[in-house]
């Protein structure tokens, strides 16, 4: 059995997950492709040592953030950790909310080096090129972080390039995808709150970078440190860069719940966030029914 935890940003997958590795005896597997970065903790809610409860976690913290890692990449970890930890008697538990790096590891997707060419898209910033992409109803994995990548891939849509009708095929047949979802307008709020949380340790956090004039790819794109630095630079003022934060987290988690719901079969889950185990057990009694 492997088991993944997806949906937006700030709903309670990693709670969840630990739980369910406490009762299946299993080991996580981050599924964020901020948080394999080291030192983007504040920014990229990554699980502390105590929610960790002792449970073993995975494909955290392995590149500095200097440094890149694909969706290639990731799928070949991923997929080497599912072996290993299925060695070891243990369940594989993935944890995120990055939609194509799972969808890349569970599925029969082969990734095609493309040759580099100029596009007419390059003056638009991520969050753009995959506002537009959406529009189009695509389904190809593809990195959100990789600039280049986007603006090609909106270049052929937009020039009347339609992706194969293929359907990518699951190549593990016990798998169950478990999403949590809540209102909009509760998750909204939990986002916003979480975030005047974290400002003060999330300037911290980003200020090193800055002062050392670190521009990695990781940085600049990841929500929460890409907009801060206008504010180091002087050019927006904090209320200003707050606010971006939360609109680029709200459109982010938006943008989360339209891949979970059109890409993979996923059996959704609403958050009790009062009782929180209530969640746990009808996520446990749905595992359990599954299984037989």
């Amino acid at each position: 059995m492997i088991l993944v935890v997806c949906g937006p940003t700030g709903i309670g997958k990693t709670k969840l997950s630990v739980e369910l590795a406490k009762i299946y005896n299993g080991e996580i597997i981050n599924a964020d492709s901020m948080q394999i970065y080291k030192g983007l903790d504040i920014g990229t809610a990554k699980v502390t040592k105590e929610e960790m409860q002792h449970i073993p976690h995975h494909l955290l913290d392995i590149k500095e953030v200097e440094e890149d890692y694909s969706v290639f990449d990731y799928q070949i970890d991923a997929r080497n950790k599912i072996e290993e930890i299925k060695k070891k008697g243990k369940v594989p538990i993935f944890v995120g909310g990055t939609g194509y790096y799972l969808k890349a590891v569970f599925y029969d997707y082969d990734f095609i080096e493309e040759k580099e060419k100029a596009s007419p898209f390059t003056n638009l910033t991520n969050e753009e090129l995959l506002e537009n992409i959406e529009k189009y109803e695509c389904c190809i994995p593809i990195d959100p972080t990789n600039h280049k990548r986007l603006a090609r891939l909106l270049e052929k849509l937009s020039s009347g390039w339609k992706p194969t009708n293929q359907e990518y095929k699951l190549l593990y047949d016990d798998v169950y995808f478990i999403g949590l979802t809540t209102k909009r307008e509760i998750l909204y709020e939990r986002l916003d709150k979480r975030f005047d949380e974290m400002i003060v340790p999330l300037i911290d956090e980003v200020k090193p970078y800055m002062e050392k004039n670190i521009r990695s790819k990781a940085l600049l794109t990841g929500i929460g440190y890409k907009e801060f630095y206008s504010f180091f630079e002087n050019k927006k003022t904090l209320v200003e860069v707050v606010e971006e934060c939360k609109k680029n987290t709200r459109n982010y988690a938006k943008r989360q719940y339209t891949w979970f719901q059109n890409q993979m079969d996923v059996e959704w889950f609403s958050v009790d966030f009062e009782n929180f185990s209530n969640t746990v057990n009808e996520v446990v009694t749905f595992i359990e029914e599954k299984q037989g």
